[in-house]
């Protein structure tokens, strides 16, 4: 995770996040309309948080600074996943596809964030 980067675009966490809210945001769209301001919008908003707090940590000076919002990240892939799953529980979507990739990103968020915490 020595590698140089220029910009958090660069970062492979935040590209595969990324993507992730996209299909996030495709996905919940066939959500039930009484779910807009529910499930719809918890489920996004959490998802959204992950990419949004890894751009936040990214120029963050010190370890302790980028440990703080690489964790905030970490913290809100678990809320959206277990969003992921309530949807699927629901019978409002299959996100089976969505979790795995959430369990994905959380392996790569994991092995991203813990040199700045040993």
């Amino acid at each position: 995770m020595n590698v140089k980067t220029s910009s958090f675009r660069d970062l492979m966490v935040w590209q595969k996040a990324h993507a992730w809210v996209l299909a996030v945001y495709a996905s919940s769209r066939s959500f039930p309309k009484d779910e807009l301001f529910g499930l719809t919008s918890q489920l996004r908003r959490a998802a959204a948080s992950v990419p949004a707090n890894l751009v936040e940590g990214y120029r963050r000076r010190t370890n302790a600074d980028k440990a703080r919002f690489y964790n905030i990240a970490q913290a809100s892939l678990d809320e959206a996943t277990y969003f992921l799953i309530l949807a699927n529980d629901l019978i409002y979507a299959d996100t089976t596809v969505l979790q795995s990739q959430a369990d994905e990103i959380a392996k790569m968020l994991y092995a991203y964030s813990k040199p700045l915490t040993s």
